[in-house]
């Protein structure tokens, strides 16, 4: 039972988002605000290697429909669609850190830049087809902030 449960840790990778709900958030980069939203998600969305444009699909879909939001008994019963919410998009290769072995992460997991770019392009293309979203810069040293409505933070795996 331990050997199956340590297969089902370590196994396959899967593309990882981290989802906050928020009343605001934006993203500097160099002190100026590139990109900024009121009431919605802020999610940060993170690629490995075995990543295909069915986990992009799949993630889509979960976060567009993920019911997060209170309805008017307090109950979290809306999607940000039905909040009227917009995302704000930011990509974290950093989400595949793994400090299993020693203090410093390993980024071993984290997909290459040139092909995460193309990737994380096509998940907020895909987003934004649905829910207003907009985007960080990608591999740029940006300063994230937000007031996170709850807190609500919910972490996804594709596979």
């Amino acid at each position: 039972m331990l050997n199956r449960m340590k297969m089902i840790i370590v196994g396959g990778s899967s593309l990882r988002v981290v989802v906050q709900k928020c009343i605001e958030s934006s993203v500097s980069v160099n002190g100026d605000i590139v990109s900024s939203i009121d009431k919605g998600l802020m999610v940060l969305v993170g690629f490995t290697h075995e990543d295909t444009i069915s986990d992009i699909d799949y993630l889509v879909n979960k976060v567009v429909n993920l019911r997060i939001f209170e309805d008017s008994n307090g109950v979290m019963n809306l999607s940000v669609c039905d909040v009227s919410g917009s995302i704000l998009c930011v990509s974290q290769f950093t989400l595949y850190g793994d400090c299993s072995r020693g203090n410093r992460p390993s980024y071993i997991k984290a997909m290459n830049g040139n092909d995460s770019v193309k990737l994380y392009d096509l998940f907020c293309d895909k987003l934004n087809s649905i829910v207003p979203t907009k985007k960080g810069i990608f591999g740029a040293d940006m300063k994230v902030s937000l007031i996170n409505d709850g807190p609500t933070t919910i972490i996804i795996d594709s596979k």
